[in-house]
């Protein structure tokens, strides 16, 4: 009797075994929200996708040791482009309740409305300071943390390229989407730059696709020497169209993304916009072990680009100035 109560007993303990090692064995998998402005969801899924940016977090994660569907998974959303689409993909990420959300650029202000509480990984900020999604870089103090484009130098930096490539008192056309905001921050950096150095600036508001074309007609009759394109998803989407209708018209143009030069635009001046993403890998490794983004100070990049297309430069019967063609990084033929 006593003997197979001991046998029983045993028999148990054994089966216990192994269920408290499956138990200990199974551990969360953390969910990554992503929210893109540009892309369209379908080009954000997986775990390897056909958008660069999430790529490039993707492959920051791996080189961290988190392994796709292990370790963590993603809950990506596209705007595709429609900024006005961007709150209520906030929303559902939030009411998803992921982890950590991943973002950048003009998704920031959506994201930070939906939320106040569930970390945000900046993958690129304008200035998340003076955006109001820090209080400093050192320390964010709030839900937000991440990588800072320094919008503010790099703006005055395409500016005075600009001025290198045409001088003389001609205006800069300055192209910008007024659902920006009423007064973007971009816009505000330009005017500010402008009135530093004494330059003048022309802005033309762009809502929709429809009305490009249009603008750089209007920069024409202004009589604008070179056209400033500010970063905003609507452009972003139709970069190939504004550097041919740059070309059309026979006006330099500079831009702050590398797609617009790959597109056959003229010169591009700015961060790496891939490599924050990866970066903000980082982020994501810290917060989901336990960091708050309050306390991890916000990173600024250490690498800028200066592309020069020499192909766009001929077809405006412009002349690339040496002193610009020594600093390019790279000079596309």
């Amino acid at each position: 009797m006593h003997r197979r109560a001991f046998i029983g007993r045993l028999s148990l303990g054994t089966l216990a075994i192994p269920r408290a090692a499956l138990a200990q064995s199974v551990r969360k998998v953390y969910r990554v929200g992503i929210l893109g402005s540009h892309a369209s969801t379908s080009e954000m899924v997986g775990a390897q996708t056909q958008n660069s940016s999430v790529n490039a977090l993707l492959r920051g994660l791996r080189e961290l040791g988190f392994v796709y569907g292990q370790h963590f998974m993603t809950e990506p959303r596209g705007g595709e482009g429609k900024i006005e689409r961007l709150p209520n993909l906030a929303a559902e990420l939030v009411r998803l309740k992921v982890d950590v959300i991943v973002a950048s650029g003009p998704a920031l202000p959506a994201v930070q409305q939906a939320t106040s509480t569930l970390p945000v990984v900046m993958a690129g900020a304008a200035d998340p300071v003076a955006q109001g999604f820090a209080q400093s870089l050192g320390r964010p103090g709030g839900n937000f943390t991440g990588i800072s484009l320094q919008l503010r130098e790099t703006t005055a930096k395409r500016l005075e390229l600009l001025k290198e490539l045409v001088p003389g008192e001609a205006p800069v056309a300055v192209f910008w989407d007024p659902r920006s905001g009423p007064r973007p921050l971009s816009r505000e950096m330009a005017e500010s730059a402008a009135r530093e150095r004494g330059w003048k600036l022309l802005s033309f508001d762009i809502g929709s696709a429809g009305e490009i074309e249009g603008a750089f007609k209007a920069a024409i009759r202004e009589r604008a020497g070179a056209v400033l394109v500010i970063p905003v998803a609507l452009f972003d989407k139709h970069a190939r169209r504004i550097a041919e209708l740059a070309a059309k018209s026979r006006l330099p143009a500079m831009y702050a993304l590398r797609l617009y030069v790959e597109a056959g635009g003229l010169i591009f001046y700015g961060a790496d916009t891939i490599e924050p993403w990866r970066r903000a890998a980082v982020f994501v490794h810290k917060i989901v072990k336990g960091a708050k983004p309050a306390d991890l100070p916000i990173e600024q990049p250490t690498k800028f680009e200066l592309v020069v297309n020499l192909r766009a430069a001929r077809s405006i019967g412009l002349t690339i100035p040496q002193s610009i063609l020594l600093r390019a990084d790279e000079v596309i033929q």
